[in-house]
Order: C-alpha cells, then structure tokens, then sequence
C-alpha cells in the first residue's frame, strides 16, 4: 500500500530577514509560539521547537514511517537534524540583534535504534561555551523517559 504526505512551507527569505532584526531568543521565542512562522524544515521532517531559554533548546518529533531508512528504522539523518537544530538554537539564544552563527562542525553518536514505537522524541541541548567568534554546544536525543538515542557536540561560527 502506498502512502503519502503533502508538505507546504512559508517563504524562508521573510523568516531569514526577521531572524536579523531580533536578539536570537526573541526570534525563537516567536517561531516557538507561532508568531513567525516554522522553517521549512521543520515541516518537511515534522519538528517542533517547544521549549527555548538562554543557552537551552528543546525540540520534539514523533517518529512515522516517513522517516524509515530502508531496513526498518528512523534514519540517522531524522537525530542529526533535530540535534542540529536543538544545539544551534542554543547558541543562537544567546546571540544580540545583529549577530548571527553557522555551524562549523558537529559530533553526532547513535546508541539505539529509533523506531515508532519509541513514542515521542526530544532534542535537548544546551550551550557549553558562548564567546565572541566560536560557541559549542551539547545535546541529547531522548524519549518520554528519558532514555537516550543519541547525543551530539557541535562547535558554531558567531558571524
């Protein structure tokens, strides 16, 4: 039986554009509570940033098939992205208007297998170091109970 999803998206130059007017945890507090919306890649995977504070971001997913490698479980790609995302948006938390980071490098280990039947994922991470040109950041991918898929470190370049 085949299956389907329709994904639709908002222009991302708006939110890129809105991204440069505002501190970063003004920026993420509105994509969390709706006030701007979602980037497209939270729509094409079906991530949700759902907490953000200074040096912390949360972000959550639930597995579906549609994130199924070809022998039966949630790709590697589906815990890079949401750690990815989790660990750059704490950095980015702590950036003042004007200032903005990429990622330089990030460490991603898988200790199990996600499938559906995990239930719910988040994508916990949390600043290590904040200066002036490099920030690093850990995160951890974890079910409703705490136990751990995957954890991950990333080094980011302030811009």
């Amino acid at each position: 039986m085949t299956r389907s999803i329709e994904v639709s998206w908002h222009d991302p130059a708006a939110l890129a554009q809105a991204a440069r007017t505002m501190a970063g945890i003004d920026f993420l507090r509105a994509v969390r509570d709706g006030k701007l919306p979602p980037a497209p890649i939270q729509n094409l995977v079906g991530m949700k940033l759902t907490e953000i504070e200074p040096g912390r971001a949360v972000w959550e997913l639930v597995p579906a098939e549609q994130h199924y490698n070809p022998i039966g479980v949630v790709h590697a790609g589906i815990a890079a992205t949401m750690l990815d995302s989790a660990m750059a948006c704490a950095v980015h938390s702590t950036l003042p208007q004007g200032k903005g980071y990429t990622t330089l490098e990030f460490k991603i280990n898988l200790v199990r297998g996600v499938t559906i039947g995990a239930g719910p994922l988040r994508a916990v991470a949390a600043l290590v170091h904040g200066g002036k040109s490099t920030a690093t950041a850990e995160g951890r991918l974890e079910d409703a109970s705490g136990k751990l898929y995957a954890h991950a470190s990333t080094t980011c370049m302030i811009l």
